[in-house]
């Protein structure tokens, strides 16, 4: 539909107004998650476990993100689950974090070509 994935919470958040046609377990899941969000002017941000605001970032901004912390100035080319919480101590945030990260090394070519083969035979 062309909306970030946390349209729904912010428009909670902001004007406590749910998507029309929400069933009633929709609006209990948004509810609750939104305790988890804060709000400050147009921009969310989620609390961390220790109080920490990541910043909320939609698609395009999560793959630019990965590029850059993957193969960029500051990459080093990490893994998958590395390369998430790298991005999460940079304060940013998005629900699917950790498998596009994933899918993200999987399809660079130097990550491919120069892995080590530990599990292959000799």
């Amino acid at each position: 539909d062309g909306k970030p994935w946390y349209h729904d919470i912010k428009a909670y958040i902001k004007n406590s107004e749910y998507l029309c046609g929400a069933t009633d377990s929709e609006k209990n899941f948004i509810q609750h998650m939104a305790y988890q969000f804060f709000l400050s002017g147009e921009v969310l941000y989620k609390r961390n476990h220790d109080s920490t605001l990541l910043r909320c970032v939609d698609a395009f901004e999560a793959n630019h993100l990965m590029e850059e912390m993957h193969e960029g100035l500051l990459g080093a080319h990490a893994n998958g689950p590395l390369l998430a919480r790298k991005i999460m101590r940079a304060s940013y945030y998005w629900l699917t974090m950790e498998n596009d990260c994933i899918k993200h090394v999987f399809t660079c070519h130097h990550c491919q070509a120069y892995q080590d083969r530990k599990n292959a035979p000799p």
